[in-house]
């Protein structure tokens, strides 16, 4: 399996539809349902925040073992958990790049309302739940990054080869070309 890198446009296309909808919803909720479904509760804040330290920290453990020395590996790790932080990863950067825009555009609508106590609640939690949701989408773009493979060394390098370090050589005539 080879996974490709997020491009850069997908996060501010995430960003620019987040920031839409959210305002979207923000400017239109109040005057057709007669329920305010902007701001965030205090609950998605911490929950955003353990998510992000949990990507971290499988990223974190998939970049230490593919960095180990093959020799010092003391451990199995599994590369289906390696595939999971990778795809958490990825997950959290695209959602965390989405949410900071729906954030964002609730606070545009809402801060021409500042002065009512509710609104100025309303900008709170959005704008504590927005910087999260950045900090969230750079952790995932760093753990994208960190479930990286260094490149293959083969087998003939010096790391790889054995524990003494020499590696036999064998001359080109008689390596096997296919």
């Amino acid at each position: 399996m080879r996974a490709q890198r997020i491009p850069w446009w997908y996060y501010v296309t995430a960003m620019a539809v987040g920031l839409g909808a959210g305002a979207a919803v923000a400017y239109f909720g109040e005057g057709f349902a007669g329920v305010s479904l902007i701001g965030a509760p205090w609950i998605v804040s911490a929950l955003l925040v353990v998510l992000g330290v949990v990507v971290l920290t499988l990223a974190l453990q998939v970049h230490r073992y593919a960095t180990t020395d093959p020799r010092k590996r003391t451990a199995f790790f599994d590369p289906l958990r390696a595939v999971y932080a990778l795809v958490l990863s990825k997950a959290l950067a695209i959602a965390g790049a989405t949410l900071a825009g729906w954030y964002g555009g609730q606070i545009l609508v809402v801060i021409t309302h500042a002065e009512a106590p509710y609104y100025t609640t309303v900008l709170i939690e959005c704008a504590v739940t927005a910087v999260i949701c950045l900090i969230d989408m750079v952790i995932g773009i760093i753990g994208e990054w960190l479930c990286q493979l260094p490149p293959d060394e083969g087998a003939e390098h010096p790391r790889v080869a054995g524990v003494s370090g020499r590696r036999s050589v064998t001359p080109a005539a008689t390596r096997v070309r296919h």
